[in-house]
């Protein structure tokens, strides 16, 4: 299963290659385009409301198509979002893109990660969110390479919808792959387990709403720092549109790099090790925000905050199957990424309405990662893990 597994990991980097582009890119896409300085968190907010209802319904489509099947049409969704984004002539065009774009990543996202939450190591799970990372961090480098060189950040959006239809490609051909991963019924695990099991049913799991919680925190204040972080640098540290987004790769290049370590360290380090490690790392790197330092000191937050997110994700994925059972890891992994989308879609816009000049992010980031590591705690007490 090698050769899927690499398969799998670059549709993560086609995953991750979205996520960052927006914050980066919205200093120079406002005037371009007429917006208001919240009009990324509009668009964020459809772009994760669309992920919200694909994930919730991503146990009833996994009962009718496969894993392969789910992964190629999102990814092909999401190639056209990009490429439609690079010849957008106004903000409702931007939004209309969100659409698709958002449909496009939420069943790929609960169908993989539950697919090698069943089917392989701890390991594998940090690394394959580290791919998701590379590609989270390409976005942006990408776009500042463009913009440093004078040119719109639609080249940005071009070139990187070119390279998902690239991958749309790859993913076509290696359709027989997935087979390997099948049993005598044609199926893979995970794959048309149990249609009994619904998400109603699900959340009468115990400690699932804790699990729902931590997910909500945690990727509220992933994406409020990779939203922001960009206007944030500009509007309260001075620095040029091209340096912030540019930082905003290193954010997302920690997160990359943290969980190719956490990779290594989850052979000998357990899962709740690495989510009480990466809580404490968060809450430092957002303390860092507080402090006096110049330009120099709030980047290093930034990076800080990336590296204890690394392991949180993935550990608390990994954990599903074992958590709540496999007979109701796919619809727990569904609810799961509708509440990650749920903090993905609300919380980085009311960051930007709470603090037009950005002078309150750091402590809204603080809330999001103290919520992070109490929801998380009170879900291991309950799941002994």
């Amino acid at each position: 299963m090698v050769s899927l597994l690499i398969v799998i990991y670059a549709a993560f980097i086609g995953l991750g290659l979205p996520d960052s582009l927006l914050g980066a890119a919205w200093p120079a896409m406002r005037p371009d385009l007429n917006a208001s300085v919240s009009g990324a968190g509009v668009i964020s907010l459809i772009v994760c409301a669309g992920t919200v209802v694909s994930s919730l319904m991503s146990n009833a489509i996994l009962h009718r198509f496969k894993t392969r099947e789910v992964t190629l049409v999102s990814v092909l969704l999401t190639a056209l979002a990009l490429l439609g984004t690079a010849q957008a002539g106004s903000f409702f065009h931007l939004c209309l893109l969100a659409v698709p774009l958002g449909l496009g990543a939420g069943s790929i996202d609960a169908a993989l990660n539950n697919f090698v939450a069943l089917n392989y190591e701890a390991r594998h799970m940090n690394w394959l969110h580290c791919f998701w990372g590379a590609g989270a961090t390409s976005g942006p480098m990408l776009l500042s390479f463009f913009m440093g060189k004078n040119l719109s950040w639609r080249w940005g959006y071009a070139v990187i919808g070119a390279l998902q239809f690239c991958l749309v490609i790859v993913l076509f051909f290696s359709l027989p792959l997935w087979k390997t991963a099948e049993r005598g019924d044609g199926t893979a695990r995970g794959e048309n387990e149990d249609l009994s099991i619904t998400n109603g049913k699900a959340l009468r799991v115990p400690g699932i709403k804790y699990a729902l919680l931590s997910f909500l925190c945690y990727c509220g204040l992933e994406l409020s720092t990779g939203l922001w972080a960009a206007s944030y640098l500009v509007q309260q540290k001075g620095l040029t549109m091209s340096s912030a987004a540019a930082w905003v790769s290193c954010y997302y290049g920690s997160i990359t790099a943290g969980r190719f370590v956490s990779g290594f360290i989850s052979i000998r380090v357990s899962d709740s090790t690495l989510i009480r490690l990466g809580c404490a790392v968060s809450v430092m790197g957002v303390v860092m925000l507080f402090l006096p330092f110049p330009p120099i000191g709030s980047l290093a937050g930034f990076v800080l905050i990336g590296l204890g997110c690394a392991p949180f994700y993935p550990a608390m994925i990994h954990q599903t199957p074992r958590r709540f059972g496999e007979r109701h890891s796919q619809a727990a992994m569904g609810l799961q990424m509708a509440s990650a989308y749920v903090g993905s879609t609300f919380l980085p816009p009311l960051a930007g309405v709470l603090s037009a000049s950005m002078s309150a992010l750091p402590l809204y980031l603080l809330l999001l990662a103290m919520g992070m590591f109490l929801f998380s705690e009170r879900l291991r007490r309950i799941t002994y893990q």
